[in-house]
């Protein structure tokens, strides 16, 4: 009688995320799942909420998960709101713990610092940790810092986004950045990419990403109504949506729009496809006020062969910098992001010939397939020690 052949069980690695929206961070756990797919191996992803991040995660070949899990928010860190702190810490830690024992995987990724349980929990079932860190805010309290990033020293390996972010970490836990492995951003520009139309008669300004003070909306607005008064008309499309508790901000901007008149601000809400709206502008502003560990939106915009002007602060600087089509000017600065806008439509013809090389300088730096092949990579190799 022939022996049966069996075909080996592949390896599973769960991945752990914070959230199920398609914004930078969700962009990039969707690359590690399709690296950890394209390695040949089985990722199951673990996710606190349904959003438009399942089907694509699916679409790649993952597994989802959807279970209780405690995600660190300003909002539960206020006596209002310890009930709920306290509740989904419990409920998180009994969900991750048989999750991880009914999917036994060689290793667990987590993706973000804000879902501290994973880290310890994993550890405590003896299963390698990979904690990839997409935050780092300088700026901030040292010692929350430190509180923050100390989950995470029970991980394996380490992995940042940035040198940003990598030095953020040394100076509130030099521990944890010790061993720390940057791996830049993957980021996938568009199948096709035309380039902007050859004169400017009313400049198309547009922002990407969501409506909040950190992130310096108002400015753009404030810079387009600047460039009004000097006699240089434009427009501000802001494509995205306000996180929950914050819809106050967006009604700051809607009556600065109304002040403003017409169509002089156009608020787009969140589109999964960002780059048939990229195609319709002429140039995208980053006005991020406060530190960011990268800028995934910088980079879309120079690969989608558009000029770009961003804050020149902590990862923006690496995101945006060296690039001859991207401006980087000071925070917080509305002046400045229009001085720069002025001087785009000035040097327009010049500007809009260098396109192409920025965007292949982009494509060079943050191929997703490299980005997948160093996140599986680093995957692999934790689960490999178990």
């Amino acid at each position: 009688m022939a022996e049966r052949s069996e075909t080996p069980a592949r390896e599973t690695y769960l991945l752990v995320h914070p959230g199920a929206e398609l914004f930078g961070s969700d962009r990039m756990l969707l690359e590690s799942a399709r690296g950890i797919v394209d390695s040949g191996a089985r990722a199951v992803v673990a996710l606190p909420e349904h959003g438009p991040l399942v089907d694509h995660l699916r679409g790649a070949g993952a597994e989802v998960v959807i279970l209780p899990m405690l995600v660190l928010r300003k909002s539960l860190l206020r006596p209002r709101g310890w009930p709920t702190l306290i509740r989904n810490t419990l409920r998180g830690a009994g969900a991750a713990w048989r999750l991880i024992g009914r999917v036994r995987p060689a290793a667990v990724y987590v993706s973000t610092i804000t879902i501290p349980q994973w880290p310890l929990l994993a550890r405590v079932r003896r299963v390698p940790v990979v904690s990839h860190v997409h935050e780092a805010e300088a700026s901030g309290s040292r010692l929350i810092n430190a509180a923050l990033y100390a989950p995470h020293l029970a991980a394996t390996t380490v992995l940042v986004n940035s040198e940003f972010s990598r030095t953020t970490i040394a100076a509130a836990l030099p521990r944890a950045a010790r061993h720390a492995d940057l791996v830049f951003n993957g980021v996938a520009g568009p199948s096709e990419a035309a380039l902007p139309r050859e004169e400017i008669d009313e400049l198309r300004v547009l922002y990407m990403g969501r409506l909040s003070p950190r992130k310096g909306v108002d400015d753009v607005i404030s810079a387009v109504a600047l460039l009004a008064e000097r006699g240089r008309p434009a427009t501000v499309s802001l494509l995205g949506s306000v996180f929950t508790g914050y819809e106050w901000y967006e009604q700051e901007l809607r009556e600065r729009a109304a002040e403003l008149g017409g169509d002089t601000v156009r608020f787009l809400g969140f589109r999964p496809d960002v780059w048939s709206v990229l195609a319709e502008h002429d140039v995208l502003v980053v006005p991020s006020r406060i530190d960011e560990p990268f800028g995934n939106t910088a980079v879309e915009g120079i690969l989608a062969l558009r000029p770009v002007v961003a804050s020149d602060t902590s990862g923006l600087r690496e995101a945006a910098g060296g690039y001859p089509t991207t401006a980087l000017v000071a925070p917080h600065a509305p002046t400045a992001i229009a001085d720069a806008l002025e001087d785009i439509v000035r040097t327009w013809t010049d500007l809009r010939g260098r396109l192409e090389a920025s965007r292949a300088q982009a494509e060079a730096r943050h191929a997703p397939k490299l980005y997948r092949r160093a996140v599986s990579d680093a995957v692999r190799s934790a689960g490999s020690v178990r």
